[in-house]
């Protein structure tokens, strides 16, 4: 335990990296040795379009990053924070319950938020219009979202009081799990649903990529199922029966390219599935 703690505490910034680009390499592999669906469009192409934006974001996060660290320190130092209600907690648990509080409000309340907001599902729209969901799919998110999604996370951390290294330990967690549950394999439907009871597996999170209601508004986490489950939002559906995308943007000129991606929150008929 001890290891993790000084391991992210001072986590060099290329090791970031090699989480980051590791998971896509190790998800890409495996769902080109045996992807869930076989999809007719050019995997590089449908790639280099999601690359952008995993670039937008890893650019919008650099340099955001030093509010974050301001807002960690300036938790820890004046106690506040859920960890700071008990200081005497076993490293485990600070590490268990930090990690859930983390991502119930820097993943699943702004996932949530997103999908309920019209102004802010016209952006999130970006990542839901993909019609061809795998792992590179994970971090296809416009500018504006990455912006919202870093605002939540700055929040996180000062409701649960995190430090930095628990902060780089649930982002690395979230980064990995986002890319296995976005990506296009399939599990053994038994292995899914067992994974599922305690963390956002493929079969659960496709779920949420289908094309039409209710289902759009269901399964948000990213790590951890348990916030789905307790407030009803978890959702289950055959694998086999999902259709990605959203039904208002389905058509290829609309969410192929980068710039109709980038435009698409300020074109007229970008509304909330409702």
């Amino acid at each position: 335990m001890e290891f993790l703690v000084q391991y992210f505490a001072s986590i060099p910034s290329s090791h970031r990296a090699l989480i980051l680009a590791g998971g896509i390499a190790c998800f890409w592999l495996w769902e080109s040795a045996g992807p869930l669906i076989r999809f007719r469009s050019n995997k590089w192409s449908h790639a280099l379009v999601n690359f952008f934006f995993t670039g937008t974001t890893i650019v919008v996060n650099f340099a955001l990053a030093f509010l974050l660290l301001l807002a960690s320190e300036w938790s820890v130092a004046n106690g506040v924070g859920l960890l700071a209600l008990v200081p005497n907690w076993p490293l485990w648990a600070q590490m268990v319950v930090g990690l859930l509080v983390l991502d119930l409000v820097a993943a699943w309340l702004a996932h949530w938020v997103q999908h309920k907001t019209p102004l802010l599902w016209r952006v999130h729209l970006v990542h839901h219009s993909d019609t061809e969901v795998d792992t590179t799919t994970a971090n296809r998110h416009h500018p504006g979202e990455s912006v919202v999604r870093f605002a939540f996370t700055t929040l996180a951390v000062l409701v649960t009081g995190a430090p930095m290294w628990l902060v780089f330990l649930y982002q690395s967690l979230s980064v990995v799990l986002s890319q296995f549950n976005h990506a296009n394999i399939a599990l053994p439907p038994a292995l899914d649903r067992a994974i599922s009871w305690v963390l956002v597996s493929p079969d659960m999170h496709k779920v949420h990529h289908h094309y039409v209601m209710p289902h759009t508004d269901t399964n948000y986490g990213n790590v951890f199922s348990i916030w789905d489950r307790l407030f009803g939002t978890f959702q289950t559906m055959d694998r086999h029966a999902i259709v990605y995308g959203v039904d208002t943007h389905m058509a290829p000129a609309e969410h192929a390219t980068v710039g109709a991606l980038l435009t698409m929150p300020l074109r007229p008929g970008t509304k909330a599935p409702r």
